[in-house]
């Protein structure tokens, strides 16, 4: 996926002869903190709410602020990890995007990174989560997938988490399966750390392992 494919056709760009006044308004009403300014089709730069309330220009002309303007951006043939990797760093809601020659071709929202980011770890796919605690040199992506395979799991979402602090890496897993205690079983039992592990059916299991125990202990 392209940063293209992440592009929405809902917000539109400030121009440079629009006013400040326009801008703020247009900020509320698609509940953004960025607009872009363009001059025709060129890319001018990224204008926040903050900014503008500092300047206190209310009646006066984008283009008369646009050399204090930023000019965060990707090109639109970028993956979509290049836009979320604007996105967290630069700390803004909207990422204007410029095709090959430079010319401005719209922008992300937050809304769009979002669902993006949703997709990307099957946030919205049922299933359980384990999260696993290993050290760097002994992450390996082929072993843990063979454990849950070997518990008819498939994983659908993997990321990694590095601890600055120490060699130790966080591994989160999505899996397909709703109950991922015989996955979890597997993995302690080939000495795998499971810092945590969360699962639809979680309350379920609890109280049918406190029956089961209640009623073990009634017939002893």
């Amino acid at each position: 996926m392209t940063a293209r494919d992440l592009i929405t056709s809902d917000l539109p760009p400030l121009k440079v002869t629009d006013d400040v006044k326009k801008a703020l308004e247009w900020m509320d009403d698609f509940k953004v903190s960025h607009l872009p300014v363009i001059d025709k089709t060129a890319y001018v730069g990224l204008v926040s709410d903050v900014e503008l309330l500092d300047l206190n220009l209310s009646n006066d002309r984008i283009g008369k602020i646009k050399h204090l303007l930023g000019k965060p951006f990707v090109f639109d043939y970028q993956h979509a990890y290049d836009a979320l990797k604007l996105y967290a760093i630069a700390k803004i809601d909207v990422i204007p995007v410029l095709d090959e020659k430079e010319r401005y071709a719209g922008a992300i929202t937050h809304v769009q990174m979002l669902n993006y980011f949703s997709v990307l770890t099957a946030a919205q796919e049922p299933g359980s989560i384990i999260i696993l605690e290993i050290s760097q040199h002994d992450y390996s992506l082929s072993q843990i997938a063979q454990i849950a395979e070997s518990n008819g799991a498939k994983i659908v979402s993997l990321f990694l988490t590095p601890n600055h602090d120490s060699t130790l890496l966080e591994v989160t897993l999505k899996l397909n399966l709703q109950n991922a205690a015989p996955v979890i079983q597997t993995f302690e039992r080939f000495g795998y750390n499971v810092k945590a592990s969360f699962s639809q059916v979680n309350e379920t299991g609890n109280l049918q392992e406190r029956y089961d125990s209640l009623m073990h202990y009634l017939n002893m």
